[in-house]
């Protein structure tokens, strides 16, 4: 990259996000309950976010982004699509309520694949990728006390029940500090015989 004027804007940093959506019949289930949780328990902004299964947060300077998706392209390559299982509801008290994912195995072989490419959505010592380490369908999260406690009490009882293929992830990004996070690009789960490590040293 040439040390002139016209490179400073990339070093802007952006915040991004790593993650699988369900398809749209799912999608529309769970945000219908976003919806209903919203109304009920006046909480607006349980509704905006669309459901998804976070595998990493991180940030970066903006002039990277295409080697992160290079690197991450080659990674899905690799990946095989996978069935996921939603049931019923959970809870991490006393601010959030969600539906459990109760599939493990094929997130965890997907979160370690990402781990390879860690060096690369790592932009200082102090500001590290998240992986996540246990995932679900958020339907409302920073809850007062009174709004957890009597939402818990009505959705600990209810059942929920859904499943969809796994077959894509997708990148999100939005400028550090602000809000609202816009799809970047949709990396396809294609089985491939790929060697990401090997892969990684091209990028």
């Amino acid at each position: 990259m040439e040390n002139t004027i016209t490179s400073i804007p990339g070093y802007r940093v952006y915040q991004y996000m790593l993650a699988i959506n369900p398809h749209q019949e799912l999608s529309n289930q769970i945000q219908a309950i976003k919806k209903q949780f919203a109304a009920k328990y006046k909480t607006p902004l349980a509704s905006l976010a669309k459901p998804q299964i976070t595998l990493v947060q991180f940030l970066a300077y903006q002039m990277t982004e295409q080697k992160i998706i290079n690197r991450l392209t080659n990674i899905a390559q690799g990946i095989t699509p996978f069935k996921v299982e939603l049931h019923d509801f959970g809870s991490f008290p006393a601010h959030t309520i969600h539906i459990n994912v109760t599939t493990k195995l094929p997130v965890q072989a997907v979160i370690k694949e990402l781990k390879s490419a860690q060096n690369i959505m790592t932009l200082s010592k102090e500001n590290k990728p998240h992986f996540m380490e246990e995932w679900h369908f958020i339907i409302a999260r920073k809850l007062k006390p009174w709004q957890y406690e009597q939402g818990w009490l009505v959705y600990a009882h209810h059942h929920f029940s859904g499943r969809f293929i796994a077959d894509n992830m997708v990148l999100l990004k939005r400028p550090e500090g602000e809000t609202g996070y816009k799809k970047l690009v949709q990396f396809e789960f294609q089985n491939l015989a790929v060697n990401t490590k090997q892969g990684n040293l091209f990028m």
